[in-house]
């Protein structure tokens, strides 16, 4: 069952339909969703069931209940992928930015398990399914390498990996503001919003620890490039850790990166940052055993275009000052 998600209708604010509140307020739900959850008795209205265009009034307290979506089986997709490493038992990928790990809410297709099942001919399944085994994810906006298992065995080995925090995790961020020292370990408890369920919070009520290493690469003018180690994986732990420290993502609408490109007063550069369009973020470096033979890989990625480019033009601003 999941948890009721409750909200209250402002006061002070003019009427609105319940289904429109609805979607407005629960990001993954769009409007005729909200209406199919308040007829099939999934919302209420000070716990009564009502119609979709019933008009709100301030203090009303509305309930919702999203259930779980029935998965639905992915269809293989001839998408390009850069793979780095491929064999019997696992595929390592370079993931572009935009491109969703998962098939879910939203995105049912054009996914990276979409493009697996057309690329691994010789998929043995996992859990008795033919499917690529993901152990871990990075989000849509992430660009970087991921390991995926192509079998049984490789899956179990892999997720244990993960579990004992042993998989080596390095990323690289270009961050608002100047952090004060030039390493350091930021450590909380990472779960759900209270209010915004779309967001991740060290101020959550129920939550997982999630610890990240930092270390400064590179200091420029309000920005400052930092390489990053995860001794955890949570959901969003990077931008949520480095956002709740004062030092946003460049370009992380979610977290507070959006809010400070305002005052970014070099116009090129807040070009650049405004057609970046996502979270400066890529997963640089993995390195693992492989689940197999016990053989340590690891790959290393080039930062993709976007945030390459940043670098260069704050490089060579610095340079110029000089």
């Amino acid at each position: 069952m999941e948890h009721p998600i409750e909200l209250t209708f402002p006061m002070d604010t003019d009427a609105e339909r319940l289904d429109s509140f609805i979607s407005r307020s629960v990001p993954e739900l769009t409007r005729s969703a909200a209406a199919r959850l308040i007829d099939n008795g999934c919302a209420t209205v000070n716990g009564q069931k009502q119609k979709a265009s019933l008009k709100l009034k301030g203090g009303d307290a509305v309930t919702v209940i999203v259930p779980p979506p029935t998965p639905a089986e992915p269809q293989p997709q001839e998408i390009p992928l850069e793979v780095l490493y491929e064999d019997p038992d696992v595929i390592v990928i370079n993931k572009g930015a935009g491109m969703v790990v998962h098939p879910g809410a939203g995105n049912e297709d054009g996914t990276l398990v979409n493009a697996l099942l057309a690329h691994c001919k010789d998929l043995s399944g996992i859990g008795g399914e033919l499917r690529p085994g993901i152990v871990h994810r990075i989000d849509k906006d992430t660009s970087g390498v991921l390991v995926i298992a192509k079998s049984d065995r490789a899956h179990t080995a892999l997720s244990d990996q993960f579990k004992v925090h042993s998989i080596k995790r390095i990323y690289l961020a270009l961050v608002y503001g100047n952090l004060k020292e030039d390493k350091g370990r930021i450590e909380s408890i990472i779960g759900r919003h209270p209010v915004d369920r779309k967001k991740m919070s060290g101020k959550a009520r129920n939550g997982k620890n999630a610890i990240t290493h930092w270390r400064v690469e590179a200091r420029f003018p309000g920005i400052t490039l930092v390489r990053l180690r995860l001794e955890t994986g949570r959901t969003h732990q990077i931008r949520v850790h480095l956002s709740e420290a004062g030092y946003p993502l460049l370009a992380d609408e979610v977290y507070g990166g959006g809010s400070r490109l305002a005052q970014v007063k070099d116009p090129v550069l807040r070009q650049m940052i405004k057609t970046m369009g996502r979270q400066a973020l890529h997963a640089k470096t993995l390195g693992f055993l492989h689940p197999v033979t016990g053989q340590y890989l690891e790959f290393d990625t080039e930062l993709p275009e976007d945030m390459a480019g940043i670098i260069a033009y704050l490089t060579e601003k610095a340079g110029d000052m000089e």
